[in-house]
């Protein structure tokens, strides 16, 4: 589904959010807080477009993707880029291997969320952390019943008008319903052995981002 998306998801995903997948993506690095050296695993990375921020820093990053035609479409645009093919319940990476690592509105799509945090925490250094940005659920409820609306109206033909595969964005739609609380996801990190778990809530819960570090 991704592959046949690859050439327009970043403007559709600029048009459906109304600009604010901008502002998120900035708070995602925020929180990374990567640094000169470090290395960083962005998975579920696309294009690669989310992966910029933290070559900025200094830090070495490895965009990640399950997707080879988001990958073909990243490595047009960015050749510099390390872009890797990887399926998130069976990282190709060894233990132990990134200080940081982040994964934003691709968690959602894993078909096994739970064994995906697990990979995640193997992969990452002891003392190491994890940022998780995902769509989620607006607490003040006037606000969940005009998003819930637009999710399942407005937002097909908008996809229609500007992607390549609006059927896609049904499923998203979808997809972004069913999807556990934040206090729900919090519980499944700390589940897959990440400490000092927190979260916070962006748009007014439209999307939450969540942290985590590995302890041990």
């Amino acid at each position: 589904m991704f592959d046949h998306v690859a050439a327009n998801y970043d403007l559709t995903n600029d048009v459906l959010s109304l600009g604010q997948d901008r502002r998120w993506r900035r708070e995602v690095a925020e929180a990374v807080g990567a640094r000169p050296a470090e290395r960083v695993l962005d998975l579920a990375a696309g294009t690669g477009t989310s992966s910029l921020p933290f070559t900025r820093t200094g830090a070495y990053v490895v965009p990640c993707d399950f997707s080879l035609g988001m990958l073909r479409e990243g490595k047009r645009r960015h050749p510099w880029l390390p872009l890797t093919a990887g399926d998130a319940t069976r990282l190709p990476f060894r233990d132990g291997s990134f200080d940081a690592v982040t994964i934003s509105f691709g968690l959602r799509n894993v078909q096994d969320t739970d064994r995906a945090l697990r990979e995640l925490h193997r992969v990452t250094k002891p003392g190491g952390r994890v940022v998780v940005c995902e769509f989620a659920h607006p607490t003040w409820a006037p606000l969940r019943t005009v998003y819930e609306e637009y999710l399942m109206r407005a937002l097909p033909p908008v996809a229609r008008a500007v992607s390549s595969n609006p059927g896609a964005y049904v499923y998203l739609a979808e997809s972004i319903r069913s999807w556990p609380e934040q206090a729900d996801l919090a519980a499944m990190l700390q589940k897959a052995g990440w400490s000092k778990v927190a979260w916070r809530n962006l748009s007014g819960g439209i999307v939450a981002l969540h942290r985590g570090s590995r302890s041990r």
